[in-house]
C-alpha cells in the first residue's frame, strides 16, 4: 500500500510516487510526488531524509529535506 496524506485543507487523500527521469546532461534523478490515486510506481514509506509539507494555499502535500 502507498504512503498517504490527507490534507488538512481540503480533506483529500494523496498517495507518495517516485518515478526515475532523465535530466538534459544525461543525468538520472529520482523525483518524487503525491497523486490522488494510487499508481504502479507507489511507494510504502517516506524516503530517508526527507518530511511531508503542505502547501498552504492549495492544500497539495510536498516533499522537503530535512
Amino acid at each position: 500500500m502507498a504512503f498517504e496524506q490527507k490534507s488538512e485543507k481540503s480533506g483529500k487523500t494523496y498517495y507518495l510516487h517516485s518515478k526515475e527521469v532523465t535530466l538534459n546532461g544525461g543525468r538520472k534523478q529520482m523525483i518524487y510526488y503525491f497523486a490522488g490515486d494510487v499508481r504502479d510506481n507507489g511507494l510504502d514509506a517516506l524516503p530517508d531524509g526527507y518530511v511531508v509539507i503542505e502547501n498552504t494555499r492549495t492544500g497539495l502535500p510536498m516533499l522537503k529535506k530535512g
